[in-house]
């Protein structure tokens, strides 16, 4: 087909060529295929690239139409619902500046500068003027301006804040405007072709502060959040599930269960309590168990090593920003490790090693800390010291693909042994700040996507998202209310040993930098039992719960034969506590059932005369009598580690 002069050549997904005028729109194409998909597109995906469905196109493209019911018509959706809060707002409330409203994860936000903070009430009233306005069925009208008549036209609006984002715009960065009326907004856009396309199913949902810019030393800001779906049926399921996380919530449930507490003389560092010391030990052994059967060997490194080591590996330039570092003392800055891989790659370093050495696989459960704003801290989720699971495998390059599919393998398992079988995979590429060749990282993604085919695992592609130093897969677990936990990650690194300086000797007698695998499971583990928490409400498997069995007496007169259970069940290795205090029976098993003990044995005159047990589950009001060497056979083999 010959392009001439006044014609453009269109691919569609199905590999559909179609000729036409140039400067069509993509409604107009959409219009050409079918009535029925004009009416259902709200954009068009041009090179991979989501634009206006009322763009003119000039030039050869890739389209594809975008219709409600596709999963990127949410981004949109959100992104127009935050233009029309800000408009409401502005409509109800004059004298406020409006600055930065993106869409997010499940919703969307707009920053405003307001003397006064918005309130719940506000928040009804500014809901109904944004129905009010969705209702007009506006059109969303991109322009294009000149820099200094934007900045003008903003400053006479006294909009200073939108004044300073254009000034502080790359010099030749286009300048797009959108309105919506008589409401105009900057924005690189794409929208929706009108308001009536938003919809009804949206919800504003809270009012917080927030820093211009996110920087402490700006004014403070008051941002609205609200949340947008395609339709009634996703917003009523997203705030069942709210109100369901809501009950899950780890911190509530870390307290009944006393597992963990927080306070301010240690901000985002946890306290952990006996229970809760045992769980992170639990999860400890097990993946000590996993590992030594995978062929890992343990190290242990430093917490803190001087600034020299962090800048040759590259995480200064990255990561300074988020070190905790001491004062200069005998003429050096020490810094608390944000990782463990600096570390990893001085024990490599330790004695000449050679082709046969590898693959050498080291393991740390390295504490690391970071510096995240007090405002970003939430629970054991998002916290400044943390313990990794970390491991890295050094390896040669023709040894990449097996050893990246053995961990994939190994991930999955343990996924699988803690009841995660719902995981998603991420392929991140290069992000723009990086160290290393574009040659490295081509091999360095080329490698790790052949693996992850190898393992025959499905994948998303998550472009700009790879650590500095390489190229990764993220696993991402999907619990039990449906929200998406991002754990396990696997890099394939070509850099770093070559920065540190790390290399063996290969069969030619030559020596070479090795490849480094870095490998996280749980990720932090931390964060991990957090997850657990929430996933299974509290109420953790046997084998998990740390505190597995409590023995609860009706009478006094039963002690004997209740102390005589405890002991037979401690020797079998179960973690079992004993209450015989004198209290009610019914006041007991309401204390153990907020605490999640799994298991509740309860004995009476009539259990101990037969030496039989009365067991209760967590989560029910039943209760069965069992032989005593049942139940503790059962317990026994239910209690085991996977």
């Amino acid at each position: 087909m010959n392009n001439k002069n006044n014609t453009i050549i269109v691919t569609f997904p199905d590999g559909n060529i179609k000729e036409y005028k140039k400067g069509i729109t993509g409604y107009q194409i959409a219009e050409s295929i079918a009535k029925s998909l004009a009416k259902e597109a709200i954009a068009i995906e041009l090179n991979n690239k989501v634009c206006d469905l009322s763009l003119e196109i000039h030039n050869n493209v890739s389209l594809k139409i975008i219709k409600r019911t596709d999963e990127r018509a949410l981004e949109l959706i959100r992104h127009d619902c935050a233009h029309v809060m800000a408009e409401a707002v502005q409509e109800l409330f004059p004298e406020t500046q409006v600055t930065i409203g993106p869409a997010i994860d499940n919703g969307f936000y707009y920053d405003f500068s307001r003397d006064k903070a918005f309130t719940p009430d506000d928040l009804i009233i500014i809901e109904k003027k944004m129905h009010e306005i969705i209702q007009k069925n506006t059109s969303f009208i991109r322009e294009i301006w000149k820099r200094d008549d934007a900045i003008s036209f903003f400053k006479n609006k006294k909009e200073h804040y939108k004044a300073e984002l254009i000034s502080d715009l790359p010099q030749d960065e286009i300048i797009t405007l959108y309105k919506q009326g008589n409401w105009t907004d900057l924005c690189k856009g794409p929208h929706l072709p009108s308001t009536k396309h938003i919809g009804k199913a949206f919800k504003l949902m809270k009012v917080a502060g927030a820093y211009w810019r996110g920087d402490s030393s700006n004014a403070m800001l008051t941002r609205i959040y609200g949340t947008a779906w395609r339709n009634e049926e996703e917003l009523s399921n997203y705030l069942m599930m709210l109100e369901e996380a809501e009950k899950r919530d780890h911190r509530k449930l870390g307290r009944e269960m006393d597992l963990f507490h927080f306070q301010e003389e240690s901000p985002g560092s946890v306290f952990w309590h006996t229970k809760g010391w045992l769980l992170f030990q639990t999860l400890i052994n097990y993946m000590k168990k996993r590992q030594d059967a995978a062929g890992y060997f343990e190290i242990n490194t430093p917490d803190i090593m001087d600034k020299s080591l962090w800048e040759k590996s590259g995480h200064w330039e990255k990561f300074s920003d988020s070190m905790f570092t001491t004062e200069e003392k005998e003429n050096r800055i020490y810094a608390l490790k944000p990782m463990s891989c600096p570390g990893a790659v001085q024990v490599y370093k330790q004695g000449i090693k050679s082709y046969r050495d590898l693959p050498l696989r080291l393991a740390e459960f390295g504490k690391v800390h970071r510096y995240e704003p007090s405002g970003a801290l939430h629970g054991l989720m998002r916290v400044r010291g943390f313990t990794q699971d970390d491991a890295h495998i050094f390896c040669t390059e023709d040894q990449i693909t097996e050893e990246c599919k053995t961990v994939c393998n190994l991930i999955l398992s343990i996924y699988k042994d803690f009841g995660f079988e719902d995981i998603h995979i991420k392929f991140s590429d290069r992000p723009e700040k990086r160290v290393g060749s574009d040659a490295i990282w081509d091999k360095s993604e080329q490698a790790l996507k052949i693996a992850i085919e190898a393992s025959r695992l499905s994948y998303t592609h998550n472009p700009g998202e790879g650590a500095f130093y390489g190229p990764k897969i993220e696993f991402v677990l999907r619990d039990a209310i449906g929200r998406d936990w991002q754990c396990g990650t696997l890099q394939v690194d070509l850099n770093l040993p070559d920065r540190l300086s790390a290399n063996f000797i290969a069969e030619d007698g030559q020596k070479y930098a090795p490849v480094m695998l870095h490998r996280a499971l749980f990720g932090s583990i931390e964060r991990f039992i957090g997850i657990l928490i929430e996933n299974y409400s509290g109420r953790l498997p046997l084998w998990l719960a740390p505190t597995q069995i409590v023995i609860a007496t009706i009478t006094s007169d039963t002690n004997t034969y209740a102390e005589e259970v405890f002991s037979m069940l401690r020797e079998k290795n179960l973690r079992t506590e004993i209450d015989i205090r004198n209290e009610k029976i019914g006041y007991k098993i309401r204390e153990h059932s907020i605490a999640k003990i799994p298991v509740l044995i309860i004995i009476g005159k009539q259990e101990a005369e037969q030496r039989k047990l009365s067991v209760r589950r967590l989560g029910s009001n039943d209760t069965a009598n069992f032989d005593l060497d049942t139940v503790i056979t059962s317990l026994t083999k239910e209690a085991k580690s996977p």
